[in-house]
This record gives structure tokens, C-alpha cells and sequence, in this order.
């Protein structure tokens, strides 16, 4: 069992026809069952054309109809993303993961905004995507450093998923599903709705959850754990400052009012039962210490 995703999954790229999304497609469908995933694209303008073997529709709603598609990935530019978004929440597919940077915040109000009563789940904008190992990958994280096992991943930050997975990995610890909800402002899926359905599946033992600085998202996913989550987790915050002069990686990384900073965070969860960790090169020690107690 998986949460969000598996090889029965049937997946369509929105923006598949520009090298991005012909790209990530591409190392997507060679990955696991992929070739079974991925069975449309959407461009409009672009309907008759294919790529390596997948067809391309003009419209969201048509690639539905046609091939049963259920799943999004978007990677069309900043300047259309969000209403790509609004395309596949109005089609009524059940998961949209928006890998694109950048959609102005204002745009992404708009779609947030429609989405108040709709089905849809969002992941991102500006995420890595979201695996199950050895049966899907949808997103542009490298597949080939994770394997399938117990421990659930769930991440702000793009890097830093990819680097808990790896050291988890070689720890010998698999993953049941690894989820990058991605780190702006205004996004989807936030930590404590992943948590949760971790909480429930079966799959997994323990989580690894990352944040960041800026919000409070950490600390209200921290307080619902100390008084529901059954199963360990470990945290990490990431909090190096930028140069001055230089803006912070995650248009959500903002600390406002003396909230929002890492040692913040870490002090509310580690009051709530997480075992954190300083370091980000000692997560899957972490994880490794707190499984053999």
C-alpha cells in the first residue's frame, strides 16, 4: 500500500510538448511501471502530436475522457501554471502535482481560492513531485536512490528530500512514499495532511518530516502529532540564512515577528515528541537510532 500514488495510477503532463516536460516524462515513464502510468499529455493546440508513444490532447478534460487519467503533472511556465491548475481541478482529476517555480503569488490566490470545495488534492507549486518507490515516480527526483521499505518522507524542500532519501537508503531503509509538498507561500498539501496519511497506512513505520524556516506549518503538524501520530518521526529544519543581499530559496521562507525560525520549530517539535536533528547529514542516523531503541 502507497498514499497518493501507485503502479495503478494513470497519469497525463500538462506542458509535455516543451523539453521540461518532454524530459522529466521521459525518466518518469522509464522509471518502475511508468510505461503503464503515463498515458497522455496536454498542450493545447498541440492534439494528433505524441511523445515516445504517449498522445498528446489539447484539453484536460479530453485526455480524461480518452484515456482515464485520474493524475496531473504540471510543468508549463510560470505565466500559465496556475490556470494549467485551474484546468485540472475544473476537470475534476484527483491529484495535481505543479513541479513549476515561480507562479506569481497572486496568481496561485486565484487558484487557491477556486479550489474551496472542489476534490482535487494540489501538491506544490515548486516541489520535487512525489514517489512511490519501484512503482511510480511522478516529479523530477532522481529515481534511482530510493527503494521501497517502510519510512515515509515528507519535505519542503526539494534538495533535502532527495538527500534524506539517499541517506536512508544507504542505511538500508526504504521508503513506503517519499512526498516533496514544495516550499511558496501559497501552496497545496501542507505537512500535517501528509502526516496524516502516513498516520494511516499500513506501509509505514516512520516518517521523516523537513521543513523549513518561515509559517507555522511545522508547528501545527507537530502539535497533531504529539496527540495522534503512532508511528516515530524525525525532524529536521532547514535554517541557513541567505548572503546578504540574497533572496531566500523558498518564497516561503520569510520569518515575520520573531516566527517562523528554525529553533523555533525545533523546540515546538521536540516538545511534541519528534526526535529532531540539527544536522542535516545525520537524518537517517536519526531515524537508524530511534528504530533500534
Amino acid at each position: 500500500m502507497s498514499i497518493l500514488i501507485n503502479k495503478d495510477t494513470r497519469v497525463m503532463t500538462q506542458g509535455m510538448t516543451g523539453k521540461v516536460g518532454q524530459f522529466h516524462t521521459l525518466h518518469s515513464k522509464n522509471y518502475a511501471n511508468g510505461v503503464n502510468c503515463f498515458v497522455a499529455g496536454v498542450t493545447p493546440g498541440k492534439a494528433g502530436q505524441s511523445y515516445e508513444g504517449i498522445p498528446v490532447f489539447n484539453s484536460v478534460a479530453e485526455a480524461k475522457a480518452q484515456t482515464g487519467a485520474t493524475v496531473s503533472v504540471i510543468y508549463v511556465p510560470p505565466p500559465y501554471a496556475a490556470a494549467a491548475i485551474d484546468e485540472a481541478v475544473e476537470a475534476g482529476l484527483e491529484l495535481v502535482i505543479c513541479i513549476t517555480e515561480g507562479i506569481p503569488v497572486m496568481d496561485m490566490l486565484r487558484t487557491r481560492y477556486k479550489m474551496q470545495g472542489k476534490k482535487t488534492l494540489l501538491i506544490g507549486p515548486n516541489c520535487p513531485g512525489v514517489i512511490t518507490p519501484d512503482e511510480i515516480k511522478i516529479g523530477i527526483m532522481p529515481g534511482h536512490i530510493h527503494r521501497k521499505g517502510g519510512i515515509g518522507v515528507v519535505s519542503r524542500s526539494g534538495t533535502l528530500t532527495y538527500e534524506a532519501v539517499w541517506q536512508l537508503t544507504q542505511l538500508g531503509y526504504g521508503q513506503s512514499s517519499c512526498v516533496g509538498i514544495g516550499g511558496d507561500p501559497i501552496n497545496g498539501l501542507k505537512h500535517l495532511d501528509v502526516m496524516k496519511m502516513f498516520n494511516d497506512d499500513p506501509a509505514t513505520d516512520a516518517v521523516v518530516m523537513v521543513g523549513e524556516i518561515g509559517g507555522s506549518d511545522e508547528e501545527e503538524c507537530a502539535r497533531w502529532i504529539r496527540g495522534n501520530m503512532k508511528k516515530p518521526v524525525v525532524g529536521f529544519i532547514a535554517g541557513v540564512t541567505a548572503p546578504p543581499g540574497k533572496r531566500m530559496g523558498h518564497a516561503g521562507a520569510i520569518i515575520s515577528g520573531g516566527q517562523g525560525s528554525a529553533m523555533v520549530k525545533l523546540a515546538v517539535m521536540e516538545e511534541c515528541g519528534i526526535h529532531i536533528t540539527r544536522n542535516p547529514a545525520e537524518m537517517g542516523k536519526t531515524m537508524k537510532a530511534v528504530l533500534r531503541r
